[in-house]
C-alpha cells in the first residue's frame, strides 16, 4: 500500500503576490464545523503517518495546465487534468482535460469511474458531505487493495484546475472501511503547499488542517470536520488579511468554482415522453422536465431556444419548423412539448418521438444553455461570464444515430470552442473514431491505456 498525499504543514516562502479575490459564500456551517481559529498559532513541523490506500504515487501523472502562479491562467477556472491515483479498477491515472474530451474503451475499462470521480469531487466542493458524494464508497476501493493493520482501505482522486490564479492542485485520501472519512487532503499552487490536513486521532470526527498564514505565525492549525472538503471551508475561516492567506483563498475558491460548475446529464426517454409539472425550469439529471425546460427558454432565451430547434431540423426525422409547448388552461398545470411541423400540419407531441430523438434534444439544450436553466448550484458570487460549465455524459451517444452524434459533436465543439461550455463524456467506438477526426475534440482509450498502465507496474503490485 502507498502513502496518502503528502500532509506536511504549508511552509511561507517569497512568491508573487495574488490580488484578493471576493470570498464567495459556500452552504451555512454544518454541525461538526469547528469555529474560527482565534489569533495565530505557532508554526509546528509535524508530518502524519495516515492510513495508505492503492498503489502508485499520490497525484502521480503531469499537469495539463497552462499557466504560471500568480494570475496568468485562464480566465475561467477550468478541471483541466483529473486524477485517479488509487480509484475503482483505476491506479495512477492523471487524464488531461481538454474543452471537449472523450472517453472510450471496452466495458469494465472504467469509464464511468472517471465520471463518478470528478462528479463527486463537484458535489463535495458544493458542501456535500462524503455519505452524499460516495453513496457506495466500498465499491471504490482498488481491487485487489489490502487492508492495513486496523482493517482500513480506501482511495484517493484529485485534479488540477487552471485559472487566473494559475494551475492549483487537490490531491484528497478517502478512508472508506471500516468507516468513511476523509484522512488526508493537499492544496498546493507552484510547487507550495497552501492547506494540508491530515487525520491525527483516529478515535475523533476530525481532521487536523493547516493553512498557510504569512503573518505573525506562518501556519495556522484547527481541526476540520473528517465528512467535507477543507478547501470548500477554508473560506470561511480566512479573512485574507495577508498574503499567504489571500494565496490560499486565491488558490481554494478556483478550485471550488471550476469543481461547482459541473452538470451530470443522462436522459431518460421513458420518463421524458409524459407531460413535465410546471416547475422553475431547472433541467433535472434524468431530463424528466424537458418539456418545462423547453417552456421557459421560449420566452426567457429566444436565441437559444431557436438554435436548439434549428438542431433539431438536422437531427430529427420530419419537416421541423420550430418547437412549440402546450401548458394546461389552468396553469400551472402539465406541460407538453411538440414539434412545431409547419403550417397546415399537426404538432408531434415529444412522447412520440424516438429515444433518439429525446436523448438528443436534451444533450443540445444542456450544450447551448448553461447553468441558469439546469439543475445545479454554481457559484452564485461569480459572474456567469467568468465560469465554464462542464458537462459530464455517461453514455453520451446511447441510442443515437450517425447523423445526431454529428451533430451533437458539432454543438460541443462550439461551445467549446467558446469557451463556455466544456464536454467529458463517455462514449462507443464509432462516435470515439468520428471525434478522432473533428479537430478540437480529445479522445482517451481507457482500455488502451489501463493495460499499458498494468503493464508497467512491478509483478507483485499486479
Amino acid at each position: 500500500m502507498d502513502a496518502t498525499p503528502d500532509t506536511a504543514e504549508p511552509r511561507p516562502r517569497p512568491g508573487p503576490a495574488v490580488p484578493e479575490q471576493s470570498r464567495l459564500t459556500r452552504r451555512a456551517h454544518r454541525p461538526g464545523v469547528a469555529p474560527r481559529a482565534a489569533g495565530p498559532r505557532p508554526a509546528a513541523a509535524a508530518a502524519a503517518a495516515a492510513p495508505p490506500y492503492g498503489y502508485g504515487a499520490p497525484g502521480g501523472g503531469d499537469s495539463a495546465a497552462t499557466g504560471a502562479a500568480g494570475g496568468t491562467g485562464p480566465v475561467r477556472p477550468v478541471v483541466g487534468e483529473l486524477r485517479l491515483s488509487a480509484f475503482g479498477p483505476h491506479r495512477g491515472l492523471a487524464l488531461p482535460l481538454a474543452p471537449v474530451t472523450f472517453l472510450t474503451g471496452p466495458s469494465g475499462s472504467g469509464k464511468s469511474h472517471v465520471l463518478a470521480a470528478h462528479e463527486a469531487l463537484a458535489a463535495l466542493a458544493a458542501g456535500a458531505g462524503l455519505d452524499e458524494a460516495f453513496p457506495d464508497p466500498s465499491a471504490l476501493v482498488p481491487d485487489r487493495a489490502p487492508a492495513d493493520a486496523l482493517g482500513r482501505r480506501g482511495f484517493r482522486i484529485g485534479c488540477t484546475v487552471d485559472g487566473p490564479a494559475g494551475p492549483v492542485r487537490l490531491d484528497l485520501a478517502v478512508q472508506a472501511e471500516p468507516s468513511l472519512r476523509i484522512v488526508g487532503e493537499r492544496l498546493t499552487a507552484n510547487g507550495e503547499i497552501l492547506l494540508g490536513t491530515a487525520l491525527r486521532d483516529p478515535g475523533r470526527r476530525s481532521v487536523q488542517a493547516a493553512w498557510l498564514t504569512g503573518g505573525t505565525a506562518a501556519v495556522t492549525r484547527a481541526p476540520f470536520p473528517d465528512d467535507r472538503l477543507g478547501t470548500a471551508l477554508i473560506p470561511l475561516r480566512v479573512a485574507g488579511a495577508t498574503p499567504g492567506q489571500r494565496r490560499v483563498l486565491a488558490a481554494a475558491e478556483q478550485v471550488v468554482v471550476a469543481l461547482r460548475s459541473a452538470f451530470a446529464c443522462d436522459p431518460e426517454p421513458d420518463r421524458m415522453r409524459r407531460p413535465a409539472p410546471h416547475g422553475e425550469g431547472r433541467l433535472l439529471r434524468d431530463c424528466a422536465n424537458l418539456a418545462d425546460v423547453l417552456r421557459r427558454t421560449r420566452h426567457e432565451c429566444t436565441t437559444r431556444h431557436t438554435l436548439l430547434a434549428r438542431a433539431a431540423q438536422a437531427a430529427c426525422a420530419g419537416r421541423i419548423h420550430g418547437l412549440d409547448v402546450l401548458a394546461a388552461r389552468d396553469e400551472p398545470g402539465p406541460v407538453t412539448a411538440v414539434l412545431d411541423r409547419g403550417p397546415g400540419r399537426p404538432a408531434t407531441e415529444l412522447g412520440r418521438l424516438g429515444s433518439g430523438e429525446l436523448r438528443f434534444l436534451a444533450l443540445a439544450l444542456v450544450l447551448l444553455t448553461g447553468p441558469g436553466v439546469l439543475a445545479m448550484d454554481p457559484a452564485a458570487e461569480l459572474l456567469s461570464a467568468r465560469q465554464a460549465l462542464t458537462v459530464l455524459a455517461d453514455g453520451f451517444d446511447r441510442g443515437l444515430d450517425r447523423r445526431q452524434n454529428a451533430e451533437l459533436l458539432r454543438l460541443a465543439l462550439l461551445a467549446g470552442g467558446r469557451g463556455h461550455v466544456r464536454l467529458l463524456a463517455a462514449v462507443g467506438e464509432d462516435t470515439a473514431a468520428a471525434a478522432r477526426e473533428a479537430p478540437g475534440a480529445a479522445v482517451v482509450d481507457l482500455g488502451h491505456d489501463r493495460h499499458a498502465r498494468d503493464g508497467q507496474r512491478p509483478a507483485h503490485d499486479r
